[in-house]
């Protein structure tokens, strides 16, 4: 089966190209260039694929300026939109999205209806209306992703450093909640729900539930490192103005769909999992 793959240059979607072109599936990668130009090339791309991993998004990280703010809105629902414009044939569409959705401080699952009413929240709000344009014989799954922990890219090698001097600790009180899961788990929940051609929306989190302090405490533990410089939310907003809320702000999303559908995690605990990926 062809399988196309926006975002097939980052950090998930490389792994997804290597895992699913080792099953024997032919993967395509789509390129920004193939959402500037003729749609009709668009489509061609699309010709006769089984399915569709849509994971194209600017990064979140970083101070917001409004000119970047319109790049992490467009770069998502931008794309989305001519995926799902040039979709012609019945095909399984995986789009992705972020627990940032949900309000925080409160233990959600899939079926939570509320959101965070802030700008993340709205960015994944419009992702995933873009994605429901598909044709109504599309099989739609929503991926929903919590912190994704691999040692080859994404958060947690930047995490690392200040942890290895002896610096690390809980950011902004350390009571916002933080909604992970390991790279591993990621990808074979991609490849569970594509092969069963799976609906709805999915949270891609761990089992267990966390908050920032529990993952900087555990962290610590597993480096053999102090947690006691905690970093407090004023100086996280001098740096990154808006932005900052990536940091203070947090989720606790459970996986209830995989769960219930039968997905078994590698990784469920966070000490394991961060032992597996950095010892």
């Amino acid at each position: 089966m062809k399988i196309v793959i926006s975002g097939s240059t980052g950090l998930i979607g490389k792994r997804l190209t290597d895992v699913l072109g080792g099953m024997g599936y032919r993967v395509v990668g789509l390129r920004r260039g193939d959402f500037t130009g003729d749609p009709e090339l668009l489509k061609e791309k699309l010709k006769d694929a089984g399915a569709v991993i849509n994971l194209a998004g600017a990064p979140i990280a970083g101070r917001w300026t409004r000119k970047y703010k319109k790049e992490i809105m467009d770069s998502r629902t931008d794309v989305t939109r001519k995926l799902a414009d040039a979709v012609t044939s019945p095909l399984v569409f995986i789009s992705a999205s972020a627990v940032g959705i949900y309000p925080d401080g409160e233990m959600v699952d899939e079926t939570c209806k509320k959101t965070a009413g802030n700008y993340l929240s709205e960015v994944c709000t419009r992702w995933e209306t873009e994605a429901a344009k598909l044709p109504e014989d599309a099989a739609l799954a929503i991926m929903r992703l919590g912190v994704v922990l691999d040692n080859k890219g994404g958060a947690l090698p930047k995490m690392l450093l200040p942890f290895r001097l002896g610096l690390g600790g809980p950011i902004a009180g350390g009571q916002q909640g933080f909604s992970w899961i390991h790279i591993d788990d990621l990808i074979n929940a991609f490849v569970f729900v594509l092969e069963r051609r799976l609906t709805g929306i999915f949270n891609l989190t761990a089992p267990e539930v966390t908050n920032n302090l529990g993952f900087t405490q555990t962290l610590g533990k597993v480096l053999h490192r102090p947690v006691i410089m905690p970093l407090p939310a004023f100086a996280l907003k001098l740096a990154f103005g808006e932005g900052a809320q990536v940091l203070t702000d947090g989720q606790k999303a459970v996986p209830a769909r995989l769960k219930k559908d039968g997905f078994v995690f590698q990784f469920p605990e966070l000490k394991p999992a961060l032992a597996h990926l950095l010892m």
